[in-house]
C-alpha cells in the first residue's frame, strides 16, 4: 500500500484515520469476540448452575417429604412412648403383685417341701407294703390263673354234660314217641281181641243155636270143634302178638328206666359242677374285688394328691370321684384351644399323675379318663366345629394331647365326649350353661 501510495504522483489518497478506524474495528471485533465467548461460556456455566440449582430443589423437596415424615413418625413415637410408659406402669404394677405372689408361692413352696419330705417317707413306707402287697398279688395272680383254667375246664366239662344231656333228652323224646306207637298198636290189639271175643261168643251161641235145631251129634260135634280150632287159631295169633307187644313194652320200660337213671346221674353231675363253677366264681369274684380295692387305694391317693394340688383354685370342683373343670377355666368361649392358665393347670396335673403313676403296680391297668362337656346352646354360624359334640371331643383331645406332651404314659390316657347331654343342673340360665361348660377327669380300670 505504501508503494501503491509513493507510486499515486504524489497523492496520498489514504487517510491515516482509515488505519485507526480499521484497527478500532478489529478492537472491537476482538472484543465482541470475547464477550460473545465470555456470555457463551457464562451460559454453559449458568445452565449448569440451573442444573445444580434443580437438583438443590428437588433435594429440598425430598429433604421437606422427609421431614414430614420424621415429623409424623415423631408423632407416632410420642405416642407409642405414651402407651409403652402406661403399660410401664402396668407392668410395674403386675410385677409388685407377681412378687407378692412370688413370695406367697415361695412361702407354700416352703411349705409343700415339708409336706414332700413327709409324702416321700410315707412313699418309703408305702414302697414296704407295695413289695409285699406285690408278692401277695403275685401269688394270688397264679392263683386265679389256676382257678380260671380250673374254671375253663368245668365249664367245658358242663358244656359237654349239657350236649349229653340233650343228646339224651333226644333219646329219652324218641323212645316216648316208640312206646306211644307201641301202646297205640297195643290198643288196637286189644280191640282186636275184644272183637274176636265178641265173635267166639257170637260163634258159641250159633253153636247152641244150631245145637237147638234137629242136627245130628256129630254134625255138632264137628261144626263145634271146626269153629274151637278156628278161635283157637285166631286167640294163639292175637296171644302171640300180645305177649310180643308186652316184650316189647318191657324193654322200652326198661331203656326208659336206664334213660332216666341216666340223665338223674347227670343232672346230679351238673349239679356238682354248679357248685364248683359256683365256688370258682366266688374266688374269681374275690380276685376281682382284691384287683378294685388296690386300684381305690391308689385312686385315693392320686385324689388326695390332687386336692393338695388344686385346694383352693376357682372353676374347679370336686364331684365323687370325678374332678370338674369348667371350660372358661381352660379355654376360650366356643374355642378349643388351652388358655394360659390352663396350661398352667394342666402342667401342675401331668406332675401328680406321673408322680402316681410310679406307685401303681405295672400289672395293675388304670386308665384317667379326660370326658368333655357343653351346654345345649347351638354354636354361632361360622364356627370351626359342626356341632356340640365335635367341639367337646376336641377339648378332651387337646387336654389328652397337653398331658401327654408333658409326659404322662399315653396308654393311660382316654379321651371321650358327651356333647350337651349330661347336664349338671336342668335350668336353662346362662349360669346353669357356665356349670353345664366342664371338662372331668376319672381315674378307672
Amino acid at each position: 500500500m505504501r508503494t501503491r501510495r509513493y507510486a499515486s504522483n504524489g497523492l496520498e489518497a489514504w487517510p491515516g484515520y482509515v488505519d485507526a478506524l480499521s484497527t478500532l474495528l478489529m478492537v472491537i471485533i476482538f472484543v465482541l469476540l470475547v464477550f460473545v465467548l465470555t456470555q457463551a461460556f457464562l451460559s454453559v456455566v449458568l445452565s449448569g448452575r440451573d442444573k445444580a440449582l434443580d437438583q438443590v430443589k428437588q433435594q429440598l423437596a425430598q429433604m421437606a417429604d422427609s421431614l414430614s415424615l420424621e415429623r409424623s413418625h415423631s408423632t407416632e413415637l410420642q405416642a407409642s412412648i405414651t402407651q409403652l410408659n402406661s403399660q410401664l406402669s402396668a407392668s410395674d404394677k403386675a410385677r409388685d403383685t407377681l412378687s407378692a405372689q412370688l413370695s406367697a408361692l415361695a412361702a407354700r413352696s416352703k411349705e409343700l417341701l415339708a409336706q414332700r419330705d413327709a409324702l416321700l417317707s410315707q412313699v418309703q413306707s408305702l414302697g414296704a407294703q407295695r413289695d409285699t402287697a406285690t408278692k401277695q398279688l403275685g401269688e394270688s395272680n397264679a392263683k386265679l390263673t389256676d382257678t380260671q383254667q380250673q374254671l375253663a375246664a368245668a365249664q367245658q366239662q358242663l358244656a359237654d354234660m349239657k350236649q349229653q344231656m340233650a343228646e339224651l333228652d333226644k333219646t329219652v323224646t324218641a323212645d316216648k314217641a316208640t312206646i306211644q306207637a307201641r301202646l297205640s298198636d297195643l290198643a288196637k290189639l286189644q280191640e282186636q281181641v275184644q272183637a274176636l271175643s265178641a265173635l267166639r261168643d257170637q260163634l258159641e251161641k250159633q253153636a247152641a243155636d244150631a245145637a237147638a235145631r234137629a242136627m245130628t251129634e256129630t254134625e255138632r260135634r264137628e261144626a263145634v270143634a271146626l269153629e274151637l280150632a278156628n278161635e283157637k287159631k285166631l286167640g294163639d295169633s292175637a296171644a302171640a302178638q300180645i305177649a310180643l307187644l308186652n316184650q316189647n313194652v318191657d324193654q322200652l320200660k326198661a331203656q326208659l328206666a336206664a334213660v332216666s337213671q341216666a340223665l338223674d346221674l347227670a343232672q346230679k353231675e351238673g349239679r356238682d359242677k354248679d357248685v364248683q363253677i359256683a365256688n370258682l366264681g366266688q374266688k374269681l369274684n374275690a380276685a376281682l374285688a382284691a384287683k378294685v380295692q388296690e386300684l381305690q387305694q391308689y385312686r385315693s391317693e392320686f385324689f388326695g394328691q390332687l386336692r393338695k394340688v388344686l385346694a383352693g383354685r376357682p372353676g374347679i370342683q370336686i364331684v365323687g370321684d370325678r374332678f370338674v373343670f369348667q371350660s372358661e377355666v381352660l379355654f376360650p368361649l366356643g374355642s378349643a384351644d388351652l388358655t394360659q392358665q390352663g396350661i398352667a393347670q394342666m402342667t401342675a396335673l401331668a406332675i401328680t399323675i406321673k408322680d402316681i403313676a410310679t406307685q401303681i403296680p405295672a400289672d395293675l391297668h388304670w386308665i384317667l379318663q379326660v370326658d368333655g362337656f357343653t351346654d345345649p346352646q347351638p354354636l354361632k354360624p361360622g364356627s370351626q366345629f359342626a356341632s356340640n359334640w365335635e367341639l367337646s371331643a376336641q377339648r378332651a383331645i387337646t387336654v389328652v394331647k397337653m398331658l401327654i406332651a408333658d409326659g404322662v404314659p399315653p396308654d393311660h390316657l382316654a379321651a371321650a365326649a358327651f356333647s350337651s347331654y349330661q347336664p349338671i343342673v336342668a335350668g336353662d340360665t346362662q349360669a346353669d350353661y357356665t356349670k353345664d361348660r366342664r371338662i372331668e377327669l376319672r381315674l378307672t380300670n
